[in-house]
């Protein structure tokens, strides 16, 4: 499987379907023609331009409702939930942040925020969302064994490196790549620092992506 990091949280994943999480572009669109997109939460910065694709997308239930509204094939789901779409799995797990459909109009309530653990072509891989550290992270690990544990490291709006540093231990992915910084001042982070830091600690190895760089996994 390849994965490709577009910046703040948004990942393709392509093995034998294309999985587009979290389609919002921070240096503009791109042209990542997904089979199925996947929307951890309602905020703009996440949820971004998921209605332009013409594909399945994976939500929560008050997102998907919202998206279905729009004429978008959405597939609702809800914590703890798994659903198959077109031959991936997708596992809704928890995640602690706010989620607020900021695009209509005043905003309407978008549910809970979530993470995915999204199963393909036998390879397993976490997107956190946008999440503070929780203890149950190590059940994730327990569970769904991920092979890649993406994570957001940006502070103020989500869990910071320290506390990432802890959700990778708990996780115990073999391989982090980290998300969700230096779009914005309020969240610029030097992720060699983290790296540095979690690969000292852990046998974790932390893969460092520029915007638009792709990884084999």
């Amino acid at each position: 499987m390849e994965l490709t990091w577009f910046g703040h949280s948004c990942v393709l994943l392509k093995g034998s379907k294309k999985v587009l999480i979290d389609p919002f572009f921070p240096a503009g669109k791109v042209d990542a023609s997904p089979d199925i997109v996947a929307v951890t939460h309602g905020h703009d910065d996440h949820m971004g331009v998921a209605a332009e694709f013409g594909v399945p997308v994976v939500a929560i239930n008050e997102v998907a409702k919202y998206l279905r509204s729009k004429g978008v094939e959405a597939e609702d789901m809800n914590i703890g939930g798994t659903i198959t779409v077109d031959g991936v799995r997708f596992t809704m797990t928890p995640a602690l942040h706010s989620s607020w459909i900021e695009e209509a109009g005043i905003g309407c309530n978008g549910g809970g925020a979530a993470g995915f653990v999204i199963r393909m072509d036998g390879t397993a891989v976490y997107h956190a969302g946008d999440t503070a550290l929780f203890s149950d992270m190590s059940l994730i690990g327990e569970l769904y064994h991920p092979s890649v544990a993406l994570l957001p490291i940006g502070g103020r709006f989500t869990m910071g490196p320290e506390e990432a540093m802890i959700a990778a231990r708990m996780i115990g992915a073999p391989r982090v790549i980290p998300i969700h910084y230096n779009t914005w001042p309020p969240i610029v982070q030097d992720p060699r620092e983290f790296k540095k830091a979690l690969e000292r600690t852990t046998d974790c190895k932390v893969l460092i992506l520029e915007p638009g760089e792709t990884a084999r996994i």
